[in-house]
């Protein structure tokens, strides 16, 4: 395929840890009370399941029962940060109690997208991403008193958190409407941020196609603590209320072993749903993957021909027994999509959550991924959110954006780093991607530098400078391209928008949902190490997000502001800034400009 704007381009801590020993003291004694009482357990059957071989265990002397009852070390002045390890309290199955360190949470390693130039690699093709786990669980890590580790944060999902208000597409034959957006870049004035947006069209509860559900649940022993099993119960139990009548749900848990607890029962029976949910209880160890198989058999056992068919997965994603590895699982997952049962997961806890596993399982079972920390994310993501929950508009969702190397010098896309593809993926239809599901809305952002503007950060080439323009139309400065297949669809559609130069050079102060996504980048880059952000502070970032607030029906972007503050006064007790002799006049400068 010839490129639009020219012809053949070349493609081209060691963490320190901190192990707090705490003391039950009388303050505990209710929790104790509460842990010592004998749960009402359910007897599951495990199914005849293929005999799979063990190939890791993460721990195998597992705690039956995990209560966290530690906060947060104070930060060391001047010393570097590092997530919080929360020391948990055990009881194991003889009497007593004993303290031990317990962060055995997992996250894909990822790096910053790096600046590209258009002349040597004008194009640009990513999978879109609904998920918005990473931004629940940063919040998770923020409330509790230490920063989040890097690698957790996925600056897309932070981004696509939030609902923004573009205008849905005008009818149906369209799943979703396509808007942009040019600005200045709050953090460089010699640069510019492009806004793509994605609005997918609502359906009204009831005409949306009736619901196969599988509620899968892990009820092994490590999601006995007050933020799992019981969080997560009370989530589903939300997510029931907002059934109908021809809806159907089954539940499937699974902790030594797979069972079956609840057959298919419609939604008109609520009753019997919450019932079943009611008696659930935690122990023994974690066999995810066979609890995987038996949900995916129950849902092709009560599938719905034109309707909703999805396993909705509720696990800290700490499997440690049967099939564990990831690329194993996501060879299932992958094969069995092609049934039309899709899988998404709701991610609990803290401690050994999974993370990298539960991510690349929901991306690959053409799903979403939510980290549930309170019920009002249980209450966000089931209740307000459940049309785009359940009901997917539109599948292997792909975006590619060339740049016109004769006006954009410079670009890097912000976020979507595991999303990325090749450019020859963008037109084969076999080649997986993202979903978007009813009423969801998706953004992303390039931050771009023109030709001939202070904002070029690489250096011209040595040998034969590529960096020179071909003669080329200057009237576009990119063009963006969709390709989307409708949910029963084999056959992908395309979509292709040219952006016009005049849209920088008269740009429009940005509107606010543009600034407020701009602040949630920044805050995402910022928890990153913030290698693109110069100067830009926590107070830039407030200061921006909270010129963009709006309305605010939920309250979340109130949130964001506090989680920014939050983020500041770490950051600011971290470097001993509220200490007096600070040392040096760049320490000294650096803590001024975090504090005022």
């Amino acid at each position: 395929m010839l490129l639009r704007y020219f012809g053949s381009g070349v493609a081209a801590t060691i963490p320190t840890i901190l192990v707090l020993f705490v003391l039950a003291s009388c303050a505990q004694q209710q929790d104790m009370a509460l842990l010592e009482s004998p749960p009402h357990e359910v007897t599951v059957e495990p199914p005849e399941l293929e005999t799979v071989t063990v190939e890791s265990y993460k721990r195998a002397d597992k705690a039956d029962v995990a209560l966290s009852h530690a906060s947060p070390p104070p930060a060391l002045a001047g010393a570097p940060h590092f997530a919080y390890a929360p020391t948990v309290l055990h009881r194991e199955r003889g009497p007593g109690w004993h303290l031990s360190p317990a962060d055995t949470e997992n996250y894909a390693e990822i790096d910053d997208n790096p600046i590209k130039q258009a002349a040597v690699d004008p194009v640009s093709t990513f999978s879109v991403d609904v998920d918005t786990g990473a931004y629940s669980n940063a919040r998770r890590f923020l409330n509790g008193g230490s920063l989040p580790p890097s690698d957790a944060i996925r600056i897309e999902e932070m981004i696509n958190y939030f609902d923004y208000a573009y205008a849905p597409p005008r009818d149906t034959e369209a799943p979703f409407a396509v808007h942009t957006e040019v600005g200045q870049t709050p953090w460089n004035k010699d640069t510019y941020l492009l806004k793509v947006g994605l609005k997918g069209y609502e359906v009204p509860r009831d005409q949306r196609p009736p619901a196969n559900l599988v509620f899968l649940l892990d009820v092994s022993g490590s999601m006995n603590q007050p933020n799992k099993l019981p969080l997560l119960v009370l989530s589903m139990k939300m997510l029931t209320k907002q059934l109908r009548d021809d809806d159907m749900v089954t539940i499937v848990v699974y902790a030594g072993a797979a069972g079956l607890v609840l057959e298919p029962t419609p939604g008109s029976d609520k009753a019997t749903i919450a019932a079943a949910l009611d008696r659930l209880s935690a122990g023994g160890s974690t066999a995810g993957g066979e609890g995987i198989k038996l949900a995916y058999a129950m849902a092709e056992q009560s599938r719905i021909p034109g309707g909703i068919n999805r396993i909705i997965l509720a696990t800290d994603g700490d499997f440690n027994v049967g099939t564990v590895r990831v690329n194993s699982l996501k060879d299932f997952v992958a094969q069995k999509r092609e049934t039309g049962v899709s899988l998404s997961i709701l991610g609990f806890g803290t401690g050994n959550l999974n993370d990298q596993m539960v991510e690349q399982l929901a991306n690959v079972g053409n799903g979403a991924y939510a980290y549930i920390d309170t019920m009002k994310e249980g209450r966000k993501v089931l209740v307000e959110q459940v049309g785009s929950t359940l009901m997917t508009i539109a599948k292997d969702t792909k975006i590619q954006i060339e740049f016109n190397p004769a006006v954009v010098a410079e670009y890097r896309l912000i976020g979507y780093t595991n999303r990325l593809l090749a450019r020859e993926a963008f037109n084969n239809d076999k080649v997986d991607a993202g979903d978007i599901g009813a009423g969801h809305t998706v953004t992303a952002l390039y931050e771009i530098a023109l030709v001939g503007s202070g904002g070029l950060r690489l250096d011209p080439l040595r040998y034969g400078d590529r960096t020179v323009q071909p003669d080329g139309p200057t009237d576009e400065f990119a063009f963006v391209k969709l390709r989307y297949k409708l949910p029963d669809a084999d056959t992908s559609t395309l979509i292709e928008i040219p952006l016009e130069t005049r849209l920088i050079e008269a740009a429009d102060p940005p509107s606010a949902d543009f600034r407020f996504a701009v602040a949630v980048a920044a805050f995402g880059e910022k928890l990153r190490g913030g290698a693109y952000l110069g100067s830009f502070s926590y107070r830039d970032i407030e200061d921006l997000a909270l010129s963009a607030r709006g309305r605010d029906r939920f309250g979340y972007r109130a949130e964001f502001l506090e989680l920014v503050r939050l983020a500041n006064a770490m950051q600011i007790s971290e470097l001993g800034c509220d200490e007096g002799g600070l040392g040096t006049l760049a320490r000294e400068a650096f803590c001024d400009q975090a504090m005022n």
